[in-house]
C-alpha cells in the first residue's frame, strides 16, 4: 500500500520544518517497514488526520484492531511514549506492546471520527474536563542518578515560546504579548503542584473508546500546574465564541466554570489562557495564518 500522507499533514508541516528537513520524503518507506516489523494489516490512512503525524488504521496479527502513528523528532513522539506508558490506559489512550522503533507508536483503536466536539458545547466541556483531570498524576522518576523524569517544565517550554513571542512582536500586537509575559512570570513564580499533563489538551484530542466512553489521544507531555493544561480547553470552539455577541461574557464564566469543577485557581487559569492564546496567535500570523491569528488575539484580549 503506498503511504502518501494527507495534505492537511503536508501544509502543517511545511510551516514548521527546518531547513533541510527530510522526514516527509522518507515517510512512505519508514511507514512500510513500520508495518512489516509489526506484522500489521493496513486498512487506510486517517484523513484528514492531524498536523503533526501520519495515522494508519491497522489491524495486529490476531485481528485487533490497532492505530499505528508516526511523528517527526521535532514532536517529541518519544515523550508522547512515555507519558502514554505512565498513564497505562488510566484517561488515555492505550500504549501496546510490540517492537519499539523511535518516531512510531502503536496504540489502542478508539473511533478516529468521534470526538467530544459532536456533543453539545456544555457537555463536551464536562466530558472533556472530567477526561483531564484522570490525567494529572505525579510524574515518572527516571532511572537516572538525578532522579528525573524525561519531560520538560512548563518553564523551559513556556520559554522558548517567550523568545519567539517577542521576537514576532510588532506595534499591532506589543501590549497583547507585553500583557501575557508579564502573566507568565508572575504565574512561574509559584506554581502550586506538579503534575504530568497532556500539554495540548481540547475537545478534540479526546476520542470515543469501548473501555471507558473517553479517552485522551496526541499529548506533548509537558510537567507544571494544572492550570497550564486546562487553558487550551478554555478557548475550544473559538470561532463560535468570536461569532457570538455575548462571546466575551462566555469566555470568562467558561474560565469560571472550568476552573471551578476541576478545582483551581481562576485567575491562574485566566493568566495561562491569556499567556497560549496570545502565543498561538503570535505564532499563526509568523506562519501566514491571518484568520487564526485574527480569531485568537481577539479571543486574548477578552482576557
Amino acid at each position: 500500500m503506498a503511504f502518501e500522507p494527507p495534505q492537511r499533514l503536508v501544509r502543517a508541516l511545511g510551516e514548521t520544518a527546518p531547513d533541510g528537513d527530510d522526514w516527509l520524503g522518507k515517510l512512505p518507506e519508514a511507514a512500510r517497514q513500520a508495518v512489516s516489523l509489526r506484522e500489521l494489516t493496513v486498512e487506510r490512512t486517517q484523513v484528514p488526520g492531524g498536523r503533526s503525524s501520519l495515522v494508519v488504521l491497522v489491524r495486529r496479527a490476531d485481528g485487533t484492531p490497532a492505530v499505528l502513528k508516526l511523528a517527526p523528532p521535532r514532536f517529541r513522539p518519544e515523550a508522547e511514549r512515555a507519558a502514554l506508558a505512565h498513564w497505562d490506559g488510566l484517561g488515555a489512550v492505550q500504549l501496546l506492546d510490540g517492537p519499539v522503533t523511535e518516531g512510531v507508536l502503536l496504540l489502542e483503536r478508539l473511533h478516529p471520527d468521534v470526538s467530544v466536539r459532536s456533543l453539545p458545547e456544555a457537555k463536551a466541556l464536562l466530558e472533556a474536563a472530567g477526561t483531564l483531570r484522570r490525567l494529572w498524576v505525579e510524574p515518572p522518576v527516571d532511572s537516572g542518578a538525578d532522579g528525573a523524569h524525561p519531560f520538560e517544565s512548563v518553564a523551559e517550554r513556556t520559554g522558548r515560546q517567550a523568545e519567539a513571542m517577542r521576537a514576532g512582536a510588532d506595534a499591532e500586537v506589543r501590549a497583547l504579548v507585553d500583557a501575557a509575559l508579564v502573566a507568565r512570570e508572575e504565574l512561574l513564580a509559584a506554581p502550586p503542584e506538579r503534575r504530568l499533563l497532556h500539554g495540548t489538551f481540547r475537545q478534540s484530542k479526546v476520542l470515543a473508546g469501548e473501555r471507558v466512553p473517553w479517552l485522551a489521544v496526541g499529548p506533548d507531555p509537558v510537567v507544571g500546574e494544572c492550570a497550564f493544561d486546562l487553558a487550551r480547553l478554555v478557548r475550544d470552539r473559538v470561532e463560535d465564541l468570536i461569532a457570538s455577541p455575548s462571546g466575551a461574557a462566555t469566555v470568562r464564566r467558561r474560565v469560571r466554570k472550568l476552573a471551578e469543577s476541576l478545582e483551581l485557581d481562576q485567575e491562574r487559569l485566566r493568566g495561562w489562557t491569556l499567556f497560549r492564546a496570545v502565543e498561538s496567535g503570535v505564532r499563526a500570523r509568523r506562519v501566514g495564518r491571518a484568520r487564526d491569528a485574527e480569531l485568537l488575539l481577539e479571543f486574548a484580549g477578552w482576557l
